[in-house]
């Protein structure tokens, strides 16, 4: 044990309580073997378990993540490490050094357990959390120096899963909460993070309001995305400090081939006709002669909210299958077909489609009460350029694109909610001043995917626009391909409009 503190221990906290507890039995870091899996896939996690450094906590939670994980095939191992934090070091040393110890141990027994020594994966929270991206962006630096030939072992992890990471900001990383919330221009990542170039693959998870600032796990992906290392983020709207999003970290990681590397979740979700729920169907001329509004309304309801879809007038076939499937869920779906410019030279050249899509929203809040249905519960979503257009309903509805032209005209253009796929904000950080964030922006569900990595950081920036204004919205960036009709896409809107809006059942 390098850097050995007399007053430190390796214990998990529910023990240290028993009265028999006795510190000096309990001075080394160690790893405990979990049960191996009925049918193994030769992959390893290391589990992390925090506590602020001053303490190794969440055995229940790692109890749970050994149970999730093990069904998958996947053999597990905790890791107690020595806290608290060491004197005179920085919070995280002693940990640390643990950690790639611990690392170097695992792959040095991977062969006569059955693993395969390239798939050894690092699972944390909190100060866990930190720990383990600390394994995995600075194998290529040694916490301590070479004890025995154990330590000729690489220490590198191969994938990495992060649940609301502790100390990431400059504001925090002394071992407190982000005293400036992860905000300011003095405010940056902790150097402590080389992202070198052994760097394995992450997966970010972070609650909307944790006092320890998801705006650490937002530039831990910047630095990520920047080096074109598959990473995914995850921001879970109105969550704390929890461990959120256990479910996606396991797509996550079937994506990423750590249960099977020939075997990787890529594909789209086939909706038979047969499973879509028939519906009334209107064509209500709208904004000028060429665009339409489509009201398709399912003969059994879960909700008397609507989702208005924006779908540019050449490509709306990705629009067919999302109606069709937020359809067969019980929701009511109004289409609209936007016209964009075959060019953009001019700085408003969205103006046609934004005027179209004000009146189209107007236009549902009229005659929603005639179809059953709340006209104060209304969502607008898009992909693509489409999901530009949302966005714009979503921040920008108190201005308006156009001149009142009847009663209908008097209504308001807000919505409740949006859903922006795979959104085209940008290429940089830079979000454009036609995003005015007024005081109707609503919560909105950001799903975006590796192919879309131009565009991917401008939305970041997005939903961090949003938390500062005190908008809780939603964001997945995953790691592999998907397209808008792909599973992983729907069954985020779909969780979104029941989890975060609590708009269908």
């Amino acid at each position: 044990m390098p850097d050995r503190q007399p007053h430190q221990i390796a214990a998990m906290h529910e023990k240290t309580k028993d009265k028999s507890f006795n510190p000096d039995e309990h001075r080394g870091p160690y790893l405990e073997w979990f049960e191996k899996p009925a049918d193994p896939n030769g992959s390893c996690m290391i589990l992390v378990p925090g506590g602020a450094y001053q303490g190794t906590v969440d055995i229940k939670m790692v109890e749970g993540w050994y149970k999730g994980l093990t069904a998958q095939g996947t053999q597990c191992v905790s890791l107690v490490y020595r806290t608290p934090r060491p004197k005179g070091l920085p919070i995280y040393r002693t940990a640390w050094e643990d950690a790639q110890r611990a690392v170097r141990l695992v792959r040095s027994q991977a062969r006569e357990r059955g693993l395969d020594p390239d798939r050894i994966g690092a699972l944390g929270m909190s100060a866990g959390a930190h720990l383990v991206l600390m394994l995995a962006t600075n194998s290529q630096t040694p916490a301590y120096k070479r004890v025995d030939s154990i330590d000729d072992i690489p220490c590198n992890i191969d994938i990495a899963v992060a649940f609301s990471p502790a100390y990431l900001t400059s504001d925090g990383e002394s071992g407190t909460a982000a005293t400036r919330d992860g905000y300011g221009p003095d405010v940056y990542l902790s150097k402590v993070f080389n992202f070198d170039s052994s760097t394995c693959p992450v997966s970010l998870h972070h609650g909307g309001i944790d006092y320890i600032s998801p705006n650490g796990s937002t530039m831990v992906y910047r630095k990520l995305q920047q080096a074109g290392i598959p990473s995914e983020l995850h921001l879970y709207p109105g969550k704390g400090h929890v461990p959120c999003g256990f479910d996606k970290a396991l797509e996550f990681l079937k994506r990423q081939g750590f249960f099977c590397p020939e075997r990787r979740a890529i594909g789209s979700l086939f909706i038979p006709e047969e499973n879509i729920v028939p519906g009334r169907v209107d064509v209500i001329r709208s904004v000028n002669e060429d665009t339409d509004i489509e009201w398709h309304i399912p003969k059994k309801l879960s909700t008397e909210a609507i989702q208005v879809i924006c779908c540019e007038a050449a490509d709306s076939t990705w629009s067919t299958a999302v109606r069709k499937y937020l359809n067969s869920i019980g929701l009511t779906v109004v289409t609209l077909e936007y016209h964009l410019p075959p060019t953009r030279t001019s700085p408003a050249w969205y103006l046609p489609a934004l005027k179209e899509m004000q009146r189209a929203v107007r236009i549902v809040r009229r005659d929603a009460a005639s179809y059953g249905l709340d006209s104060d519960r209304i969502g607008i979503m898009g992909a693509y350029d489409g999901a530009f257009l949302a966005m714009m309903g979503v921040s920008s509805s108190l201005h308006k694109a156009y001149y009142p032209a009847d009663a209908t005209d008097k209504l308001s253009c807000s919505v409740q909610w949006g859903i922006c796929l795979f959104p085209s904000f940008g290429r940089s950080e830079e979000l454009t001043p036609d995003f005015s964030f007024d005081l109707k922006t609503a919560p909105t569900l950001f799903f975006s995917s590796a192919d879309e990595a131009e565009s991917s950081i401008c939305t970041v920036a997005a939903w961090e626009k949003m938390r500062a204004i005190g908008i809780q919205s939603e964001l997945h960036q995953i790691s592999s391909p998907a397209d808008v009709c792909s599973p992983v896409c729907l069954e985020s809107i779909k969780e979104f409009l029941q989890t975060s809006m609590q708009i269908i059942e």
